[in-house]
């Protein structure tokens, strides 16, 4: 029997549902529960999934989970999460897979979660207001600084992460439920920096004047898709799809699209 599988890929920030249909037929019964995968509030970065001009969501990770879906005859759909929730959301089978940005913590894994192989290298950075006198992570020091809920940026800064001592010297640590609400704040002079990943440090810079990305970076990092502790199979799906699309020369041209972030696409290498 003919099945239209569907995956659903959700941010904070989007305010429609989006449907790719690729018509074609699935027969493996074992995958007809995968139905979802969830963006980071506008992706972890502007290049990884935004609302475009029309309306509807784009971006390196939404471009690629087309592609996958389409080779795979799944059904895409898009819908909003709070990222923060993105793990409780994906324990409550309200999506399938977390895909898009997604930062890989050894906390997922260690909670049991199948984590696929890394596609992508980051980092986080510091952005301020141009002119700030901060101009390293030593500068940091009683300064306001801001961080998304949710994000590799606050597991760092927490107790017990590799940054805990650098937040110790913060006068302050404001937590947001979004990137964009970080640099608002910043931009507001309510704090002095915001710590988040490269790349949507250097989108938003790039596309909002007043804006200084540091060149320090403060913690390699990569990214992944993640699956409930049952879901090595489905993981294995995506991943074997993936891998056609860079076979077949797909991701590759996709990722020319975004070439803020391509030279870091470690499929690529």
């Amino acid at each position: 029997m003919g099945i239209n599988e569907m995956f659903r890929l959700a941010d904070e920030n989007s305010q429609s549902i989006q449907t790719y249909k690729t018509g074609k037929e699935v027969t493996d019964e074992a995958l007809k529960a995968a139905k979802s995968q969830r963006l980071p509030d506008i992706g972890a970065s502007l290049s990884f999934s935004y609302l475009g001009d029309d309306g509807k969501y784009t971006g390196f990770d939404v471009e690629v989970c087309k592609a996958a879906c389409d080779l795979l005859g799944w059904e895409l759909q898009i819908f909003p999460v709070n990222w923060d929730q993105k793990l409780v959301q994906l324990d409550a089978k309200e999506c399938d897979c977390v895909w898009s940005g997604m930062t890989i913590l050894d906390s997922m894994k260690e909670a049991g979660y199948v984590i696929s192989a890394p596609y992508y290298d980051n980092t986080q950075v510091i952005m301020v207001k141009e002119g700030s006198d901060i101009k390293s992570s030593a500068d940091l020091a009683g300064k306001n600084v801001a961080v998304q809920l949710g994000t590799s940026g606050e597991s760092l800064l927490s107790e017990g992460g590799d940054l805990e001592s650098l937040a110790k010297t913060f006068g302050k640590l404001t937590t947001c439920d979004s990137f964009l609400k970080c640099f608002t704040e910043l931009g507001g002079g309510a704090v002095d920096a915001v710590i988040v990943d490269k790349p949507v440090a250097v989108s938003y810079a790039a596309e909002n004047a007043g804006f200084t990305v540091l060149d320090e970076g403060l913690g390699a990092e990569q990214y992944g898709i993640a699956f409930r502790a049952d879901d090595a199979e489905l993981c294995k799906t995506i991943e074997g799809a993936v891998a056609q699309l860079v076979e077949n020369g797909t991701y590759a041209e996709i990722a020319a699209k975004y070439p803020d972030i391509q030279n870091n696409l470690t499929l690529l290498g």
